[in-house]
């Protein structure tokens, strides 16, 4: 299912292949660094594919990003060829909505992955808060990561994730515990990358988080999270994009996507 010779190259791992805690920590530590989160080829109408055999051309050959459906089921089929058992969730994205926004379907892929009988959520596919550990699942705890702290807060039958940033608390996503099958992705998949109301297919955004500092671009606004620093914000044109996108997010910029680009740099000040 999996070439993970190919998969570790892609991150730079040469640690141990066995189903540890450690090897999962070192895994969810350097997949968001190598692979940048990006939904480009929505802004495209090329819609994604989350077929295995298509995840692996694009995000593992083809050295590009993508979301979470491309991210977590690249991960996870990473971890269960080790040995790890997982189990696929989804969750309900409220980032960077009002707390009276409507409620939004489901549309984001979060794994279960359990190890010495514990449960751990595992999350590589959030763009610009993503986790670079897991987390227990223990609602009410603080949990700190190397660049956030996350908290789960029981919202029904659910979980909300929320991490804390200069103006508190905010929350991420509510998330079911039922588990999925791949088809309910599938779904979630088509929505995202093709409905007219979908995020993804207005924003040219990008996200990666490496050992050093947060990245993060939103149409033209280019964001850097020092860890344990101040983040800082620039604004930048069309040529700061493509270069950006090039250098930062190591993206190979192809032509197609300039005029996506453009319509970024033309975007109004936050």
């Amino acid at each position: 299912m999996i070439d993970l010779d190919a998969y570790f190259a892609r991150i730079g791992y040469s640690g141990p292949r066995e189903p540890t805690l450690a090897v999962l920590r070192d895994l969810h530590r350097l997949h968001p660094a190598a692979v940048p989160f990006e939904a480009i080829d929505c802004l495209l109408d090329r819609g994604v594919d989350i077929s295995p055999a298509a995840v692996d051309a694009k995000l593992i050959h083809g050295r590009r990003g993508g979301y979470c459906f491309e991210q977590n089921s690249l991960f996870q089929r990473a971890l269960d060829a080790l040995g790890f058992r997982t189990e696929g969730l989804a969750g309900r994205v409220r980032w960077n909505q009002p707390p009276d926004a409507p409620v939004q379907p489901r549309t984001h892929m979060v794994l279960r992955v359990t190890v010495d009988g514990r449960d751990w959520m595992v999350d590589v596919g959030f763009g610009g808060c993503v986790l670079t550990a897991p987390l227990v699942f223990a609602p009410g705890e603080v949990q700190a990561t190397d660049h956030d702290r996350y908290r789960l807060t029981p919202v029904g039958a659910e979980l909300r994730l929320e991490v804390e940033r200069e103006a508190g608390w905010i929350p991420a996503y509510d998330l079911s515990m039922v588990p999925c099958v791949t088809r309910d992705y599938e779904m979630a998949n088509w929505f995202t990358s093709t409905h007219p109301t979908s995020h993804f297919r207005a924003n040219l955004l990008a996200g990666r988080t490496t050992d050093e500092a947060r990245y993060g671009l939103l149409f033209n606004r280019f964001t850097v999270r020092p860890k344990g620093g101040r983040p800082t914000h620039e604004i930048l044109d069309a040529d700061g994009i493509e270069r950006t996108l090039r250098e930062v997010f190591g993206l190979a910029v192809e032509p197609s996507w300039r005029p996506v680009i453009e319509r970024a740099a033309a975007a109004p000040p936050p």
